[in-house]
Order: C-alpha cells, then structure tokens, then sequence
C-alpha cells in the first residue's frame, strides 16, 4: 500500500510537470524569442535609420557642391570624408564609378576582398539604397549602408557607412540575459509554488489512503486530521464521517451478534432442559407444564428467524407484499389477543378502545399484523411488572391512525433518532435482537404510511402508525 501511495504522489508530481510546467516553460522560451527578435530588431532598425539620416545628410551636402561649378568636387568630397564628425561611431566610405573604395574616414583603404553585399544590393535595388550586415575577417560584425551619388557626380557611384554592431549586440546580450534571468526566477517560483500547492493537495491524500487502510482492516480508531476548508477539506471530514457511521455499524453489529446469540441460546438451553427433563419424567403434571415452555420457546424462535428472514429479504430487495383490501381491526385485534393472556401472566394490562368501525385498508393482512405484534411485544418487553400499554385506532384525515402506548422505561432523547436503525438497541438489558422495529417501519412504510416513536426516558413510549385508507365510493 506505501508503495501505490509512492506512485500516486509521484503519478500526481509527473502529470502537474507535463502539464504545468513544461507548458509554462514553452510560453516562457516563446515569449523570450519573441522579446530577443523584437529587441534586435527595435535597434537594428535604429542603427540603419541613423545610417540612411546621415548618408541622406551627406548627400545633400554634396549635391550643393556640384552645383557649384567654382568647388573642386574631388577636394570637397576628400575633405567631408576626412573631417567626418560621426568617425567615432562609424566609418564613411566613397567607391569611385568602378566599385572600388578611394576614401575613409579611418584613412585605412580595405582590402580588396572585403566583401561588400550592401554596395551589391544597392546597384540591384529599385530603393537605390543597399543595406546589409557582415563579419569581418576579424569576427567583428558591422552593419553596413551604400547610397548612390553617381547623379551627383559620375566620377563616384556612392558613399558607403560602415558601424560595428559589437555595442549594440552587447547591449542586446545584456537584456537578453537580464530578461533570461527573470524568467528563470519566475520559473522557480512557479515550480515551487506549484510543488507546494501538489503536495497540499498529495499529502492529505497519502493520509487519507494509510487511514483508509486502516478502516479496510476494520480499525475506525483513527481519524483524518486536516486544517483546510477547500474540497480537501470537505472530503476528509465526509470520510471521518464515514469512519464514524461504519464504527456505528461495526458495534451495532457486535451487538446484534451478541444479543441474537443470547435470544437463541436462552430458549434452546429451556427447550433443552425440559426435554431432558420430561425424559426422565413420568409426571403428567410436569409433561404439561414442560410442554408448555418448549411450545413457548419454539414459537419465541421461530418469531426472531423470521424476522431475520425479514430483514434478508429486505436487504436484497426480496420483500414482497401481498397486497389486498383488509379489515385492519381484525388484524389489530388479534394481535391484541395473542399478547393477552402473555402480559397477564408478566403483571401488565392491556388496555384495547376497540373503535366500532374504521375505513378498510389495502395491504398486506400477514405484514400488518407483524407489525402490530412487533410493536405490542416491544411495549411488553419494556414494560415493569404493573404497567400496562394502551392501543386506541382511530381515523384521521382519510388515514387510520394506531396509536400504541406504554409506562416503561422510555427511550433517551440521544437514541430516538436511531430507534428505527437496524440492528440498534437502546436499551440492552432488555430482551431483543434490535431489527423488529426497523422490520415494522419498513413495512408500513411500504404501504404509505409512517411509523413514528415519541418517548421520554422513565415516562414511556408512543408508537404512532399511520396508513392510507381506501377511499370511500
């Protein structure tokens, strides 16, 4: 089981990292190319507007003097490349009509291999003006503008500006570098806020599998600690619940063990002692009297098996009703009369308002008188010797209405709400297997009607029964 709750957690960590994290990364890798293109680009473009402004501004110059038939071109256009005022930033080229380099500013002539790809796009571009960037032989890489003067003097066919890209690329790496770190810092941050928030949720539920574990293994000892108020929270408080009701279960289910088996031995261990008894006996007095008890006792058994029998079909869904119009104080009456002459002899009174008439019923005539005995019985059962229980039927509303009352011992107001559990019993000194009530309740409550129980502890109890009549044509 450690072992599964190892997987899960790491089962859980592997999916929030395929699916969180490493999408998280991708945004961030793509929002980093796209801020290094925007960047490059955004001083690229300044780099080569700043060019073509001054290329633009040397042409002008230039165009003043060659409208000036006294100016030596030649001699201007020398002077303006030596006195070059931006030297500093950038070098200033003239390629004469043959594309060769005559003038720089740097007063170095290039070599003749030095590649020139702007002054090559100019002579092919409809814009006139070529631009590109190169590496020099010494790796450095320059950014390069050829603009055309061969209108202004055929003599020359352009002016060529040359800068180094170096401090413009540094600064590009910096930011690049700047904003790589922040995105490594956000990534963490995330990661652990991620983590932190997979193992909130992956600790409970490590806590939750070993305490389950515990509860499969019928330990309801323990149960889930938690701090929360999310959905976590609610699940863990909904199993410590559960814990709660199967620990209900689990001791009301000793208990009905332990009460049938008590019910069963008591009257076997009677059936048994008077056979043995009347087997060495020719006493006609005790045969009756030892008769009497076996016949007794059996019945007592045969009643408990069948409401166990009850209650089996109950749970698989087997209870079947035979269902048909009935006189419902005949069933009330016999049931009063079985019980009888059994609470004369224990010291209590029945006492039966036999109402003249009530409205007929339609249900199950065997299941309806169960009930009524079950519920009799229990009055009995609770009783102390010179009591006595009340039964009064009347009609209600267009519903017959049973009303059975006795002076015992009542119930406690904490078990009220579970009298009509299976297997309960509030009272365990008393006789019992603690499913005849939850039996009569299902029945009625098959027929439509309620069965209600009122008491107060060392008062008594009120069962209440209510049924559907049939109406009236």
């Amino acid at each position: 089981m450690k072992r599964m709750m190892n997987i899960t957690k790491k089962s859980i960590i592997n999916r929030w990292i395929f699916n969180n994290f490493f999408v998280i990364l991708l945004i961030l890798i793509v929002i980093e190319l796209a801020f290094i293109f925007a960047i490059q680009s955004f001083y690229y473009n300044s780099a080569r507007e700043y060019m073509k402004s001054k290329a633009n501004e040397i042409a002008g110059v230039l165009t003043i003097y060659s409208q000036d038939s006294n100016t030596n071109f030649a001699g201007e256009i020398r002077e303006m490349v030596e006195s070059f005022s931006d030297k500093d930033k950038m070098e200033l080229m003239v390629i004469n009509s043959k594309g060769k380099v005559i003038l720089t500013s740097s007063g170095f002539s290039p070599g003749e291999t030095m590649p020139m790809p702007d002054y090559e796009s100019m002579k092919n571009s409809e814009e006139s003006i070529g631009m590109g960037i190169t590496k020099q032989p010494t790796g450095e890489k320059v950014i390069a503008m050829s603009y055309p003067i061969s209108n202004i003097n055929s003599d020359y066919s352009a002016i060529r500006v040359v800068s180094s890209l170096k401090e413009i690329d540094d600064h590009i790496r910096n930011l690049i570098i700047m904003v790589t770190c922040i995105c490594v810092v956000v990534l963490l941050m995330l990661m652990f806020s991620g983590m932190y928030f997979v193992g909130s949720i992956v600790k409970p539920i490590q806590q939750i599998s070993a305490i389950a574990t515990k509860y499969a293994t019928g330990d309801f000892s323990v149960r889930i600690k938690h701090n929360s108020q999310d959905e976590i929270g609610n699940l863990c408080v909904a199993i410590n619940n559960m814990a709660d009701e199967l620990s209900f279960a689990e001791t009301m289910k000793n208990e009905f063990i332990s009460s049938v088996s008590h019910e069963l031995r008591t009257p076997l261990t009677a059936i048994k002692g008077w056979a043995e008894t009347l087997n060495e006996s020719n006493d006609a007095e005790m045969m009756q009297k030892g008769i009497a008890v076996i016949v007794n006792e059996t019945e007592r058994l045969s009643r408990m098996v069948e409401e166990l029998l009850d209650f089996s079909r109950m749970q698989n869904g087997r209870f079947a009703l035979q269902m048909e119009n009935m006189d419902i104080l005949a069933e009330l009456g016999e049931a009063v009369l079985i019980y009888t002459d059994k609470a004369r002899k224990e010291g209590i009174d029945i006492i039966y308002n036999e109402p003249e008439m009530l409205p007929i019923v339609y249900g199950d005539k065997s299941r309806i008188k169960q009930v009524f005995i079950n519920i009799i019985d229990n009055a009995i059962k609770y009783s102390d010797f010179g009591g006595s229980v009340t039964i009064e039927a009347t009609e209600n509303d267009g519903n017959v209405q049973i009303v059975i009352a006795d002076m015992g011992c009542g119930i406690k107001e904490s078990d009220l709400p579970r009298i009509k559990t299976k297997f309960y019993k509030a009272n365990h000194s008393r006789r019992g297997s603690g499913i005849g009530l939850a039996v009569a309740d299902e029945i009625v409550t098959m027929h439509g009607g309620t069965l209600t129980v009122l008491s107060e502890e060392g008062v008594g109890t009120t069962v209440v029964i209510t049924l559907p009549a049939e109406k009236r044509t």
